[in-house]
This record gives structure tokens, sequence and C-alpha cells, in this order.
């Protein structure tokens, strides 16, 4: 097994806090713009006329930017290293933030596109470094604790982003309708988005980040097996995880506000209004001045599962002192399956309070998955991280096919989609993550 090496470990244990909390930061910040962009979908409606399929173009822009450029930045991982490739990205992001000022002035829908693929692959590119980096920060044994942490804050952008979103791009702050006054909207928010990325980009570059390098790894197969990552199952078999789990939340997501409202929130909602609504600091605060509607509430069912999700993370990042990851993975994989059936065949309230709580079993997959899957690979983590991030890209496919699937059996039995998906992540908790010399 590979053996990791630091400067600093001559003169005693290294204090990572202060690099685990600077990289954290980064987690925050993409994703906020992660769930930023998801936000853009009902903005491009009205800018551009389109319909919802069409509209979606913009959730596939990003995720497929996953795909082209996952395995690419592992490889400039390699040759300029962690901190210099999360630096790297954070100036692509900056490119891409102010690509959407030729598309607001030009009006273009293929131009906004190109903006959010640009944005995105510079996200992808700091996925790929920091979430191997944030795992190998310190004993391996509890990687999975550190990057539950992170995604922790990873949560916390999430759930800053739709309220911006509300704020200063989905309202009509151009007091017009044509399309090129609305398009300009965007311009504000994303020349603001990249301002503080250029300024993040240079402190990240100042910032100390102690360099983690790995010893080299004895070739136990004696024919050079260990230089090809596509060879060790773990790696891979979390790759598929990571497709169909970041398809899974995308999918939920996307559908709690419809099917929130589908399912009846009065109650909710009048409780709302009666409770705290009625106190004008709480409509001043939230912009209600008539109180909140049946959409908002709905809405408010979204913030919640993203809240759930945050939380589970803090929770889960503590419960791994004591429960092994894989086995949480397992856990939580089959609570989601069984939470999701009860969504499927009942009705009411109930029924979306059972798919809101699917937040919190998502909550440590995703870097459980991603630490699991870098194990034991030392100085291939880099390659690693980049074919596990090559799974972003299920939120590009699953959920235009729970969405097709939704037209035509409804929105309920379609669940079935992401049921299978949970039933794989307990998989892999269970048997998928073992290496293979723990496999043998």
């Amino acid at each position: 097994m590979a053996t990791r090496t630091n400067p600093a470990a001559a003169s005693g244990a290294p204090n990572y806090t202060t690099p685990f909390i600077a990289v954290a930061i980064l987690f925050g910040i993409f994703g906020f713009l992660t769930v930023l962009n998801n936000t853009l979908v009902k903005k491009l409606e009205d800018i551009f006329e389109l319909g919802y399929g069409e509209a979606m173009l913009a959730t596939a822009a990003w995720f497929f930017a996953y795909l082209v450029f996952s395995v690419p930045w592992a490889k400039v991982i390699e040759a300029a290293g962690y901190k210099r490739t999360m630096v790297i990205s954070l100036f692509v992001m900056v490119a891409g933030a102010l690509l959407f000022v030729p598309a607001a002035n030009l009006v273009s829908f293929p131009m906004t596109l190109f903006a959010i693929f640009v944005l995105a692959s510079g996200v992808c590119g700091l996925q790929t470094s920091a979430n191997p980096y944030v795992s190998i920060l310190g004993p391996e044994k509890s990687a999975s604790a550190r990057l539950n942490l992170a995604q922790a804050v990873n949560s916390f952008g999430s759930l800053v982003a739709p309220w911006v979103a509300a704020r200063f791009i989905l309202s009509d702050a151009a007091g017009g309708s044509s399309a090129a006054a609305t398009a300009h909207t965007l311009e504000g928010p994303y020349v603001a988005i990249a301002a503080a990325l250029l300024v993040l980009g240079f402190v990240v570059m100042f910032l100390h980040l102690p360099a983690i390098t790995m010893a080299p790894e004895a070739d136990l197969s004696g024919a050079g097996r260990e230089r090809n990552i596509w060879t060790h199952r773990h790696t891979v078999l979390g790759m598929a995880g990571i497709f169909v789990y970041v398809g899974l939340e995308i999918a939920l997501a996307a559908i709690c506000i419809q099917f929130s409202l589908k399912q009846g929130i009065e109650p909710v909602k009048s409780w709302l209004n009666l409770n705290v609504f009625n106190h004008a600091a709480f409509r001043d605060l939230f912009g209600l001045q008539g109180g909140i509607s049946a959409v908002e509430t709905a809405g408010l069912m979204l913030t919640l599962y993203y809240t759930s999700m945050m939380i589970g993370r803090l929770v889960g990042s503590a419960v791994m002192k004591w429960i092994k990851a894989q086995q949480l993975l397992v856990l939580l994989g089959l609570v989601g399956t069984a939470l999701l059936l009860v969504s499927m065949f009942s009705h009411g309230l109930f029924a979306v309070w059972t798919l809101v709580f699917c937040g919190w079993t998502n909550s440590i997959m995703y870097p459980t998955i991603f630490a699991l899957g870098v194990a034991e690979l030392g100085p291939l983590t880099s390659k690693g991280s980049g074919v596990l991030t090559i799974g972003n890209v299920g939120g590009a496919v699953i959920p235009p096919l729970f969405g097709v699937l939704a037209d035509r059996i409804g929105i309920q039995y379609a669940l079935a989609v992401p049921i299978v998906g949970y039933l794989y992540v307990a998989y892999y908790g269970l048997s998928g993550y073992k290496a293979e010399r723990d496999a043998a």
C-alpha cells in the first residue's frame, strides 16, 4: 500500500486545520454554483421562450463538462499539483462567469450554454482536485469523515444559491418584458461572481497548502498493472456509484416542487402564514409581502431537502468515528429505498415528507463513495479522482430519463429510477468498495 509523505512529517504530526478550512470553502463555492445553475432553467425559459426540455439543456451543458474534462483535469493535477490545479480551475471559472456578459448582450442561447459549459469545466477541475486533496489530507481511516464535513459546507452553498437566485436572477429586475432587458439581468450577478472567484483564486495562490505526495506503490502484478487506473475495480464501480447518486439527487431536487404541489401542501402553507409570515419582519426578510404562496411553500420543501442533506453530513462526519463509512452507506441506501417506496405508494403530506427526508439519506453518499473509490490508489489517486468525477455526468442523464418516465407513467411510479440508484449505492457499500486485495 502507498504511504503518504509530507514536508512536515519529520518535525511531528502536521496541522491540517487551516488547509482543510480553506479547501472546505472551495466546496461551498462549487455547491453554490451548481445549484445556482439549476435555477437558471426557469430564467432561460422566459428569456428565450423555450420549452422545459430545451431549457434543461442548461443542466445538461453543466454536467456534460464533467464527461469531457474529468480525466484531463487529473492529468493537470499530475503535472501541476493539487494547489495549482485549484488556482487554474478558479481562473477558468472566472472566464466562464464573464462569458455571461456577451451572452446577455447578444441574447444568445448557444452562447449562454457555452458560458455554462466553461464555468462548469472550471468547477469540474476544482472538484477533481479538492475531493482527493481533502481525502489524503490526514489519516486514511478518517478520509470519509473529512470529506463529509467538507461536503456539509458544500450543502450550505447549495442552500444559499436559491435565495441569491430569487433575489438577483429570477426577479424581474429589468422591469420590462423584452428578451434583451430580461437577459441583461444575468450580467450583474455573474460579473460579481467572476470578481469574487478572481479574488479567491489569488488568495488560494498565496495561501500555504501543504504539498501532499504519495510514495510509489509496489507493482504487485509484475506486469505494470498498477499503472492502469481502469483495472481498479473499486474505483470503476465507485464511478458508477457517483453516476447514479448525482443523477438521483438532481432528479429528486428537480421534481420536489412539482411533487409537493401535486400532493397538496395547503396545510403547511396555512400554518406558515398563520404562525410565521403574519409577522412583518419575516415577510420583509423573505420578500413575501402577501404571505407565502403554494409555490413558495413547495420551494421551502426543496430548501428543507438541502437542509436535511447538510445536517446529515455534519452528523455523518461525527458518526463515522463509531460506524464504518461503508456500513453507513449500506444503511442509508436501504433507508432511501424505503422512503421512496413510501412516497411511491402514499399520498398527501406523508408522501412529500418522505421524499424531502431523502436529502438526509443522500447526505454522506457522494463524499463516502468518493473516499472509498480513491482508497489504496497511492500515486494513482489523481487519476482515480478523474475517473470518479466522470460519474457526475449522471446529473445530465438520469434526470431527463426520470422526466420522460414521469410523463409516461406519473411522478410517483417514476421514483423507481432513483430507487434503483439507492440499491446500487447500498451494493457499493456492501461489496463494491473493496479493493482487489481486500476482495481476494
